[in-house]
């Protein structure tokens, strides 16, 4: 196993530990991590403890149909933006029986960049029932798979900074 494989296990186990302690239950809702939160978190034994449920939305059909994302957000201010890394984290929980989501969007290349939006873009979300929602927005350097893997270990890690500031 790779360190970087290592450091996600490590603090997707932290994550949870931190759910089962709070009691909540996580849902995840992933564009260009294409489900890779959601499998770290599921790797870890007893998982079914604190994690409900991923949602895979690379489309933006998907992010509308499963995610309740609206038509009019996609097409104002496109699938890489606040707004529709919000609705998606929204969405995950209206669409789950989960205390806490995460929602990722983003550009992980290597092409599909613009000046506007650079290959590297990644906006992030994490929302309890409660309605605290806080956004993020990262640019990331490295190929395909190192701005993934960044993105994953962010979302995680906000996972816990979420939990650990709705006490």
């Amino acid at each position: 196993m790779t360190k970087a494989n290592t450091t996600i296990e490590a603090i997707a186990t932290i994550a949870g530990q931190s759910l089962t302690t709070k009691n909540l239950m996580l849902c995840t809702a992933e564009s260009c991590t294409g489900g890779w939160v959601a499998k770290s978190c599921t790797d870890i034994t007893g998982s079914s403890a604190w994690f409900d449920r991923g949602f895979v939305t690379y489309s933006n059909q998907s992010k509308q149909d499963l995610l309740n994302v609206s038509s009019m957000t996609l097409e104002q201010f496109g699938a890489v933006s606040e707004q529709t890394v919000i609705e998606m984290a929204q969405g995950a929980l209206a669409n789950s029986t989960a205390d806490i989501s995460v929602a990722i969007t983003g550009i992980a290349g290597p092409d599909g960049g613009s000046d506007d939006k650079p290959v590297g873009m990644v906006w992030f979300a994490w929302a309890t029932k409660n309605a605290v929602i806080q956004t993020h927005c990262h640019h990331y350097t490295g190929d395909r798979s190192t701005v993934r893997r960044q993105a994953v270990v962010t979302a995680l890690k906000g996972i816990i900074d979420t939990i650990s500031q709705s006490e």
